[in-house]
């Protein structure tokens, strides 16, 4: 929600990951998803994929990793391989407190089948009580960078006072494993076609911030769990979105949009303005 005032200048953006876990079934590819609790800071009730922000030991070089180098993904993400590293690493992390899934297994060719396993360690996860990097160690597990495609890079527009740089992922639910989204971040989670997903929301049933019905209309139109994985994006350029007042209601517009380049950088709300959906 856009303040009253705008921060001005406007917040950095904190570093933060999410993944876009998907599925094949009969009547075709799904997403997990879940509804962020009302009241939340950061996007409360809006319905979204498992993701946080970057912890800082989530740079820990000591994880076991298999996988494209973080050099990769920081090819991919414009961002040197330190912070390329630690955003690998915060995506499983967070997938793995926020959905009970896994990207790890004992070796370079295996995956974790029961994550459920691992329970008592995911909430130590989440309270900060135990790093990545030593639950994997301890488990005798390593980091599968492999299962991960890098998908986008959304950053929160400047009227926002919290603001993320979140780089999204892509992986598949691995075979055995089962997302539960039992987190105290969302009331509501399961599995949907993204075109019901946008339905959802365009119906008003849902609420979805830009970065959540592009990417989900970038999987429908892929069309394929298979499809998806293989596409070559070859890199990750930053999509900003910009506020724009049409009457007395608030809208994000993107890159590509006729309304972008004439948007101001940096919209003063006036306290009769409603956020419209898109």
């Amino acid at each position: 929600m856009v303040p009253d005032i705008p921060p001005n200048p406007p917040v950095t953006p904190k570093d933060a990951a999410t993944v876009a876990l998907v599925r094949e079934r009969d009547a075709g590819m799904e997403v997990f998803l879940m509804r962020r609790v009302t009241g939340m800071a950061f996007a409360g009730g809006m319905t979204v994929f498992p993701g946080g922000g970057v912890d800082r030991r989530d740079a820990d070089t000591s994880v076991a990793w298999v996988g494209p180098e973080p050099a990769w993904w920081g090819r991919k993400f414009s961002c040197d391989p330190t912070m390329a590293r630690a955003l690998v690493c915060a995506a499983v992390r967070e997938t793995f407190e926020e959905s009970g899934v896994l990207l790890a297994g004992k070796d370079d060719v295996s995956v974790v089948a029961d994550a459920a396993q691992y329970a008592e360690v995911r909430h130590a996860l989440v309270n900060r009580e135990v790093s990545l990097a030593q639950f994997l160690a301890d488990a005798g597990l390593v980091l599968r960078a492999d299962l991960l495609r890098p998908w986008a890079n959304w950053v929160t527009p400047a009227e926002e006072p919290r603001r993320y740089d979140t780089r999204f992922f892509l992986a598949v639910l691995p075979e055995g494993q089962h997302a539960d989204g039992a987190t105290t971040e969302a009331d509501q989670a399961g599995w949907q076609r993204p075109q019901e997903a946008i339905d959802d929301w365009k119906a008003g049933r849902v609420g979805l911030l830009p970065p959540t019905w592009m990417t989900l209309a970038e999987l429908r139109d892929a069309g394929t769990v298979a499809a998806a994985m293989a596409m070559e994006r070859q890199t990750t350029d930053k999509i900003i979105p910009k506020v724009i007042r049409r009457g007395n209601k608030l809208h994000a517009v993107l890159p590509g949009d006729p309304e972008y380049d004439r948007a101001p950088l940096h919209l003063d709300p006036s306290p009769d303005d409603e956020v419209a959906g898109r």
